[in-house]
Order: structure tokens, then sequence, then C-alpha cells
């Protein structure tokens, strides 16, 4: 590929097959070089595209305004997401959390530390993301020598959480609401007390997640939903469970469940409490 632009020693301006502008990231791959040289394509290139919602439009604004060394935190923390626990995360990380780790180091530097109202739930929900954010709060120590606490970690896990859910969640904190509420209201009404360290509880939270940013967005899980009637006469408790996570949700977002959703929240509740306490 021609570089077009070169924008820092990691990152240049290109086009794609179709003549669209796009932006290449990579360790280097701008070092040295100039205006017209030709690059060959390398898998360890990063690319970025405006079909994708003008995020190298968002990404170039980054580049040109933060320190490199930032973008490098930022694709450290999204390696030992990919590597370590296999998440898939959209390219808009790469804009959202550095300019996040950017700001949150300023305000340090100006004596502003900020709490996280809900990091309990957060460490709760997103166990995995949380663990992540407190590697990255290591690696921003290391590198830029600021000490932040646990309240940012949780601020880091909603960056993440956004990115999984393909960068389209605004409201991670409401997101997370919605799942804690559900969660407390299978414990009630189950007499449980959860084991947040089976399968069964990392399956039903990763469900809550998408269920809640359909009640947020309205959109329908409109799935094969033959086996409903079935199980909501096997399972009757769970069934009246679901009924009242259902009116919750009818109540507070106007959303009401579909057969096909009330199934899946049965099987979860289920599974979940033959691994939990009474």
């Amino acid at each position: 590929m021609r570089i077009l632009k070169i924008l820092n020693n990691n990152a240049f301006i290109s086009q794609d097959e179709n003549n669209e502008e796009i932006v290449v990231m990579g360790r280097g791959i701008g070092f040295q070089k100039k205006v017209n040289d030709e690059v060959p394509i390398s898998k360890e290139m990063k690319i970025f595209s405006n079909k994708d919602n003008g995020l190298n439009e968002k990404l170039k604004n980054v580049i040109s305004n933060i320190p490199e060394n930032y973008i490098e935190i930022t694709e450290k923390i999204v390696n030992i997401l990919k590597e370590k626990y296999n998440k898939e995360l959209h390219n808009i990380i790469y804009v959202s959390l550095t300019e996040h780790i950017h700001s949150a180091v300023e305000r340090f530097k100006n004596g502003i530390e900020i709490k996280n109202p809900l990091l309990n739930e957060i460490k709760r929900l997103y166990k995995d993301e949380y663990d992540v954010s407190l590697e990255a709060l290591e690696i921003i120590r290391k590198e830029l020598g600021i000490a932040f606490t646990k309240d940012e970690a949780g601020y880091i896990t909603n960056h993440i959480i956004n990115a999984q859910l393909d960068g389209s969640m605004n409201n991670t904190a409401e997101i997370t609401r919605i799942a804690q509420k559900i969660l407390n209201i299978i414990e009630y009404n189950m007499l449980i007390t959860i084991n947040e360290e089976t399968m069964s509880y990392y399956r039903i939270v990763t469900h809550l997640k998408f269920l809640a940013l359909r009640m947020i967005n309205g959109t329908v899980n409109d799935e094969d939903d033959d086996l409903f009637e079935m199980l909501k006469v096997k399972y009757p408790k769970c069934y009246k469970c679901v009924s009242i996570i259902d009116e919750f949700s009818k109540t507070n977002y106007d959303y009401e469940l579909t057969n096909a959703e009330q199934m899946y929240l049965i099987i979860y509740i289920q599974r979940l409490c033959k691994e939990s306490t009474k």
C-alpha cells in the first residue's frame, strides 16, 4: 500500500482497493518513511476505515492530539484481552480508551480523582474485564508513573465492555444497574446466594448484558420459542421468577420479554440454582 500521509512513527494514511481513505497502525511502520513510499501489508498492521462510523477520522484526531505512548498502552491492554481472554473487541476501543486514559492522567496530575459508584457491581458482573483493567493500571504505572486507584479500573472496564458490544453501547452504567437488579430479583425470589465462581454465573451474566442492551434500545430477540411452554411447566418457580423480571422490564423500560427470552432465563436460572447455596 502507498503512504499518502505520515501521522507518526506508528501510523500513516493510505487507500484501500476502492480508493477509500484508511488509517494504518503498527509498531514502527511510519519510522523513516516518506509520502508515496510503498509499504507491504502485514498481519501486524491494524487498518481502520471510515465505513465504520467515521472511525478513522476519530482515530486521526487521537493520533494528532494525544502522545503516541497512550495509544501503545491501549494496544497492550487490547492484546491482553485478545490473547489471554480471547475477547473480541470493536476497533472503537483504540479511540475511546486512549482518550479516556489521557483524560484520566490529566485529571490525576491536577489532583482530581473520581470515585466509581458502581465499582462493586462492575467487579461482580465483569470479572475478566475487571482483572484486565487491574493489569492496565499496572501498565499505566510502569509507562507513565501514575498510580491510579481501583476506581479507575472500573472506568476502564466500562470502555472494554463498550468495545465488546460493537461500540454501540453508550450507557454501560445503566446496563450494569439492570443486570445487577435482575440478579437481585433472582436471589430474592429463588431464595439462593449465587455462587459467582461457577460457569452458570458467567453464562447468565453474559446473557444479562445483552438483554439489558435490548431493554434500553427496544430491540427484540425473536427466536424459536417452542421449548418455552414445556419449560415453564417443568420449572414453575423459575418461570415465576422470570415473570417478575418481565414485570420489572415492562415497568421500567417499557420492554416486554419475548417467550424466547423468558425461555433462556428459565434455563439459566435453573442451572444457577443447582450451583448456588440456599
